[in-house]
């Protein structure tokens, strides 16, 4: 029987699947469900559906990313912004056993994997070619109360999530997603351009620091895909990057993919706008926010550089390297 870490990505996807359709036995779910895989990223995401139209999400949970634990503190934290009302996320289903996480082996994989499975929530993914104010406006507002609970929320004591800071994103040492220098097309020129970015962006983060009202627990991922726009609500999905980073990091992250989009700075106003109904911002919070596009943007380059297989790094691949390029020489003439 073959390894399931050795062999070709499209030869992981119907195993996936096998262990998705086992997993749906774990909790009490309808007869006659259909399995669909609807994303795939650090996790595998699968829409359940059963024959009276009720849906679940079912995440199989990428192996190594993150421990047990790890995955209970975000479900803690997600759960805990929904009950006392600051944004409406997933609510997770428990399984036979009263247990939210369940774990299920597959007789390929060398280890279970960690499964949780969520109601589906109604609401539309955003996309950059609609008329976005009026959404980032309330995605300001709901980023600035999901700051403010996560400074007043006592953590349990086991928490754990990875920290997003300059060494673990753009450094050499141990950056979650890779090195920014293993990204797509990164030849001996944008290694030398995106070499003096990185060194300016460490440089100003330094300066900016980590004090309490600049640095905790936030969702690091915001953008498109994990927002749901159900009327006037914005709901946010897709906990599985949430950890400790700085506050306005999760200004950026909504313009993920899109940095270079010549409506980004104003949708960045928008942001601000509905963030200063709940929080005051600080001239040097406000002056930073290009510098955490920036990171973003590069952190962005290595991780389509690390994950390759997915379908989104190959449909950014090459050309998002090369746009990447005008983004430092502005950052560099603006900031250097």
């Amino acid at each position: 029987m073959a390894d399931f870490d050795t062999l070709p990505h499209e030869q992981q996807l119907p195993l996936l699947l096998e262990l998705a359709e086992a997993a749906t036995g774990l909790y009490a779910l309808p007869a006659g469900l259909s399995v669909k895989l609807v994303n795939l990223s650090e996790n595998a995401t699968y829409k359940v559906e059963a024959p009276d139209g009720r849906r679940w999400a079912l995440r199989i949970h990428r192996d190594g990313y993150h421990s047990r634990t790890a995955i209970a503190s975000e479900l803690a934290w997600l759960m805990d912004l929904r009950r006392t009302g600051v944004v409406t996320t997933p609510a997770p289903v428990k399984g036979r056993d009263g247990e939210i996480i369940q774990q299920l082996g597959h007789r390929t994989m060398p280890r279970p994997r960690n499964i949780v499975l969520f109601d589906w929530e109604t609401g539309a993914e955003p996309g950059i070619g609609e008329d976005l104010s009026e959404p980032f406006e309330v995605l300001g507002e709901v980023t600035a109360r999901m700051h403010l609970h996560t400074r007043n929320w006592k953590r349990p004591p086991w928490f754990e999530r990875l920290t997003w800071d300059f060494e673990t994103s753009l450094g050499e040492a141990k950056p979650h997603w890779g090195r920014w220098r293993d990204g797509m097309g990164v030849d001996r020129d944008k290694q030398e351009l995106f070499g003096r970015t990185v060194d300016l962006i460490g440089r100003r983060l330094s300066a900016y620091g980590k004090s309490a009202d600049r640095f905790g627990l936030i969702h690091c991922d915001l953008r498109l895909a994990n927002l749901l726009i159900d009327g006037k609500d914005v709901k946010v999905i897709d906990f599985d990057d949430c950890g400790f980073g700085w506050y306005m990091y999760d200004a950026a992250t909504p313009v993920s993919f899109y940095e270079h989009e010549p409506q980004v700075p104003g949708l960045i106003e928008s942001w601000k706008k509905g963030y200063r109904r709940v929080i005051d911002l600080g001239k040097d919070d406000e002056t930073e926010i290009p510098t955490f596009v920036m990171l973003r943007r590069l952190l962005l380059v290595a991780w389509i550089g690390s994950h390759s297989e997915t379908d989104l790094a190959r449909s950014m691949g090459l050309p998002y390297t090369e746009g990447t390029v005008g983004l430092c020489e502005d950052y560099l003439r603006r900031f250097g």
